[in-house]
């Protein structure tokens, strides 16, 4: 029995191949794919590689993704066939130094899933035991396989020692800048969002964001006047959340900020990049500078918490819903900046959740 998949053999080579059903081992779950959304991390990675997701070649695919229990391992007791789950894409070790430490994200032997874009994907007995989660009755699939990067935006405002009536800038109105917005705006932050993409800044009001800015034709210096012309005496916001990953605009982040004011380098930068910073007002304005990576298990259960309880409509963010075999399309318009996040639908789930002109 084979499957469609889609391979990562090297940037800008994605192959939709037919590839064998893999088989559950011990403790592990075969999930049936019911929807995967596509991340940025997926369109940087399908640009350039990724040293830690794609160590050997080829390899699976997208990690955003929710489905149905199609078997199970001998010795899985958290699900059984038929359950409809969502899965994360790691696990911690539960003992290496950082783990031991509760700093999850840091874990030496994080495991990393990869392969959503497929119509089956194999889970790792750690993951199974770690971070599998039931959905309620009636919880989109497509909603559930946003709760990733919902659980990243989490980690990332409860990084940023937000709180109420803080004035938060956030750079960049990519979807984790949308979610960053709605998560601050759930600590009762006063938010700022800026951003290039028309697509995206239209859905900046939905996600929380009470000031919105395009800096599409802003210079550096003409956004830095336009943002602290936000804050109040023009002194800087109380927080600055980086969600771009460039080091222009780590740089920017850093003049944005308030004396005790704290910058989230939220967005990574390629491998080797630097960025020049001025000592002055980091030592004598006593600003705290950090950055911060991936989710944890208590996130991720706390993000699908929020959508499963419609705090946050996720599903917003879908600018369509395309067939599993449109993966390096949706790829391409997105390095195009045309649309938001899209959802991929393997052909099991077609009929029930694509709109009918996509399955003509």
């Amino acid at each position: 029995m084979t499957m469609l998949a889609a391979m990562f053999y090297a940037p800008l080579d994605v192959r939709l191949e037919q590839r064998p059903i893999p088989q559950p081992g011990v403790g592990e779950v075969l999930l049936k794919v019911a929807a995967a959304t596509t991340c940025g991390t997926d369109v940087k990675t399908y640009l350039r590689g990724h040293p830690l997701l794609f160590r050997h070649t080829p390899a699976g695919f997208g990690h955003e993704v929710a489905g149905v229990v199609a078997a199970t391992g001998i010795g899985v007791t958290q699900c059984a066939e038929g359950d409809v789950i969502v899965v994360a894409n790691s696990a911690p070790c539960q003992q290496c130094y950082y783990c031991r430490r509760g700093r999850f994200s840091l874990c030496e032997d994080l495991l990393l899933l990869n392969g959503a874009y497929a119509e089956y994907l194999l889970v790792p007995e750690r993951i199974v035991r770690q971070n599998l989660y039931h959905l309620a009755r009636g919880t989109s699939f497509i909603a559930a396989a946003l709760t990733e990067p919902l659980a990243c935006a989490l980690h990332g405002v409860d990084a940023s020692e937000i709180t109420p009536g803080d004035t938060i800038v956030i750079l960049g109105s990519g979807p984790l800048g949308l979610l960053l917005a709605a998560t601050a705006k759930l600590k009762g932050a006063r938010t700022i969002i800026t951003g290039r993409n028309i697509d995206r800044l239209a859905l900046a009001n939905q996600f929380g964001a009470d000031v919105i800015i395009d800096v599409s034709q802003m210079s550096i210096d003409e956004q830095r006047e336009a943002v602290l012309r936000e804050t109040e005496k023009h002194r800087g916001a109380d927080v600055v959340i980086e969600a771009v990953g460039t080091t222009d605009t780590w740089e920017l982040a850093a003049t944005l900020i308030r004396p005790g004011g704290l910058v989230n380098f939220f967005g990574g930068c390629p491998s080797g990049s630097r960025v020049s910073l001025d000592t002055r007002p980091i030592h004598y304005s006593e600003l705290t500078l950090k950055g911060v990576f991936h989710h944890t298990p208590a996130y991720f259960a706390q993000a699908l918490e929020l959508i499963q309880g419609h705090h946050i409509d996720v599903e917003t963010l879908i600018t369509a819903r395309l067939p599993l075999a449109s993966v390096v399309e949706a790829m391409e318009l997105l390095l195009r900046k045309q649309g938001v996040k899209y959802a991929l639908i393997p052909p099991a789930f077609q009929r029930a959740l694509l709109p009918t002109e996509a399955l003509q």
